[in-house]
């Protein structure tokens, strides 16, 4: 009754113009409803927190329904079969990263699935490691410094990988990491010159897309003034 009640809400919400403008942000719809972000987000607070729900809601298949599962489900209740079982099941950049964003990283199993998934062989499953690991640079403030620095070979092995979705994850996480303090963006920066001077064309691409940004006067600035985490 409670998945019933949530997709209710979802449709009372859904637009043909949101569903039709999918397709530009590269999202399928084959089988979405056509509901905003916020007001997906909207209906999470109504419902509040569920583990249970999540779950339930997760296995509709349905693309938002999808992404409310991303913000109910209770992060210290996400088990390590479950990251894999949804991670498998990742269609698409925006179910990915919402998915890693709100959920996967605040969950004490992240680290061990950034790593297990670099290897994927599914576009989206090892996009997942990389937004992940982004996800973890961005929120992350107990963690030190030494897996994101060790995080760095993940990266340049994995920044050859041409697919769309693949690099630009690669290249989220590279810049994430190296914005995440002056020791770091240092690592980074270095190895964003390595990248930029490949003979390999998606390696440049990431290198150089990467430095333009971690070279930036206005983030080393805020960077020499951001104390490390404790």
């Amino acid at each position: 009754m409670q998945v019933e009640a949530a997709i209710a809400k979802l449709k009372r919400l859904a637009t043909k113009r949101t569903l039709e403008g999918m397709a530009r942000f590269a999202i399928p719809s084959d089988n979405a409803l056509g509901v905003a972000v916020g007001d997906i987000r909207k209906v999470a607070k109504s419902v509040g927190r569920s583990h249970d729900l999540a779950a339930a809601l997760w296995e509709t298949g349905c693309y938002e329904a999808r992404l409310l599962s991303a913000f109910v489900d209770e992060p210290e209740r996400v088990t390590p079969a479950q990251m894999d079982r949804w991670c498998r099941d990742f269609d698409s950049w925006a179910v990915c990263d919402t998915v890693c964003f709100h959920l996967f990283d605040r969950s004490p199993h992240a680290w061990k699935k950034v790593t297990a998934w670099a290897n994927r062989k599914g576009e989206f499953q090892k996009r997942a490691s990389f937004a992940l690991l982004a996800c973890l640079a961005l929120h992350d403030r107990k963690t030190d410094e030494e897996p994101f620095a060790e995080s760095l070979e993940l990266i340049e092995a994995a920044a050859s990988d041409e697919r769309n979705f693949v690099k630009k994850g690669v290249n989220w996480a590279l810049r994430a990491v190296g914005r995440r303090s002056l020791p770091l963006n240092s690592l980074a920066v270095a190895l964003g010159r390595r990248l930029a001077e490949s003979k390999n064309a998606t390696e440049r691409w990431v290198g150089k897309d990467a430095l333009r940004e971690l070279v930036r006067p206005d983030v080393q600035k805020k960077l020499r003034s951001r104390k490390l985490p404790v």
